[in-house]
């Protein structure tokens, strides 16, 4: 069956904004399921001879191990990346679930003597990233291996990229600022969400500035990462919520995104259809193989979409709330991500085009050729309405964020690197309106 509709995408080379009008194919490859289920979506643009050809893109990905009871994999990832000392980063939570400890036995088993580090908390501090690197060094380790979410992912980021580099975290905000190779990274997620196993993100909390900085380079990328969907069954609820709904925000945005491609239109759509389908199941039957694995994969392909299309509006604003609140990432999304379709939506019609594959990858009832605007509307009420299904708040000021806070979000929102990337443009007078209409 091949559903098409019109739809606008844009390439940012040279700093413009030009639109390339195309149509976009969705095609549903009989995968292994029905729409809005886990169906597999394969998204093709077909361009009239008279159009301009494709662009020419990269697609950075890692070595993958994906399936459940994959765990001891990374010990043979390690000793094939030249590892003798890995260094293991985790947190406090996940070594009480007991996932390091299973890490730790592999690793020994391996012939490997690893070093433990667990002092990080949610939302990396940067001097937690110091305290980090100066552990690496003096314990003469080389491989870095870090099994957590996505604040310990990015953690493990952070110590290789003092190791190779010198200086403090903070040194390295914005685009490909990293100069010399880092050690060796592989990653093992415990959650379902944030992607930072296989992206070329790094997202540190300043704690002097009260905001989150994004760091982003083709270094970060990991060198394999190992996806065991076991690990997912020791989060608790509310991070089960949050990580899920950053995974659907990470789809969202990376099909509408100014970087989106053929390559990671398949994936942000594939993902976007597997959390619609499976994040409520897990938030009631968490030991579910099923909706789990499909969660661990939902995770794992809306990271390869925004590691290579990066992302929008609403990540932009949300890592300005998250580093003045210290709270979840995801959670974040939820409340901010349907105000960021609307905002998005509005601008013209193709960009309003692009949320019609997204609207029939939720199983939503859109059609061919149908306005974008009602898709727009259909995204943005079906992504609330997901919201209110895993108990996220509905506004930012049950979150603790005042009318007082808006004007320095909004100005912090537009140095973030992935507003660079959104489909619309957005002034400071913008964004404080769109974090007004989210409190």
């Amino acid at each position: 069956m091949v559903l098409t509709g019109s739809a606008g995408s844009v390439t940012p080379d040279h700093g413009h904004r030009g639109t390339v009008r195309r149509e976009t194919v969705l095609v549903l490859d009989g995968g292994t399921g029905t729409p809005g289920t886990d169906e597999g979506y394969t998204v093709r643009a077909a361009h009239s001879p008279r159009e301009p050809r494709p662009r020419l893109s990269k697609f950075h990905a890692p070595e993958i191990v994906f399936g459940p009871d994959s765990l001891p994999e990374t010990a043979h990832a390690a000793l094939r990346l030249g590892a003798r000392r890995p260094f293991v980063v985790t947190d406090p939570g996940v070594t009480e679930a007991g996932w390091p400890a299973e890490l730790l036995r592999h690793l020994r088993a391996a012939g490997l003597r690893p070093q433990l580090w667990n002092e990080i908390t949610p939302n990396p501090k940067d001097h937690e990233i110091q305290a980090g690197f100066e552990r690496y060094e003096s314990s003469g380790c080389d491989v870095v291996i870090g099994v957590g979410g996505g604040s310990v992912i990015d953690a493990a980021k952070g110590v290789a990229l003092l190791a190779a580099n010198g200086g403090t975290i903070l040194d390295y905000e914005g685009i490909d600022r990293i100069a010399n190779p880092i050690p060796p990274l592989v990653m093992v997620p415990s959650t379902s969400g944030t992607g930072a196993d296989v992206s070329q993100f790094c997202i540190i909390t300043d704690t002097t500035r009260l905001t989150k900085i994004t760091i982003m380079g083709r270094a970060l990328v990991p060198d394999v990462s190992v996806v065991d969907p076991r690990l997912l069954v020791t989060m608790p609820d509310w991070l089960n919520a949050a990580t899920g709904l950053d995974a659907l925000t990470h789809g969202i945005e990376a099909f509408v995104s100014l970087a989106h491609g053929p390559l990671t239109d398949t994936h942000a759509l594939h993902a976007v259809a597997l959390v619609h389908a499976n994040l409520p199941t897990t938030m009631i039957r968490r030991h579910d193989d099923g909706p789990r694995t499909a969660m661990a994969q939902a995770a794992l392909e809306a990271g390869l979409a925004f590691t290579n299309a990066i992302l929008g509006a609403t990540h932009a604003m949300s890592h300005q709330v998250g580093g003045m609140l210290d709270l979840p990432h995801g959670l974040i999304n939820g409340v901010l991500l349907p105000h960021v379709i609307r905002f998005n939506g509005s601008a013209s019609d193709a960009d309003a085009a692009r949320f019609v594959p997204i609207a029939q990858a939720m199983g939503l009832p859109a059609r061919p050729g149908m306005p974008g605007d009602e898709a727009v509307d259909m995204v943005a009420t079906e992504v609330r309405k997901l919201a209110d299904e895993v108990g996220v708040p509905t506004g930012l000021a049950a979150i603790g964020v005042r009318e007082a806070d808006v004007p320095r979000l909004s100005r912090l929102t537009l140095g973030d690197a992935c507003l660079t990337t959104n489909p619309r443009t957005a002034s400071v007078e913008q964004i404080e309106n769109l974090f007004r209409e989210a409190l």
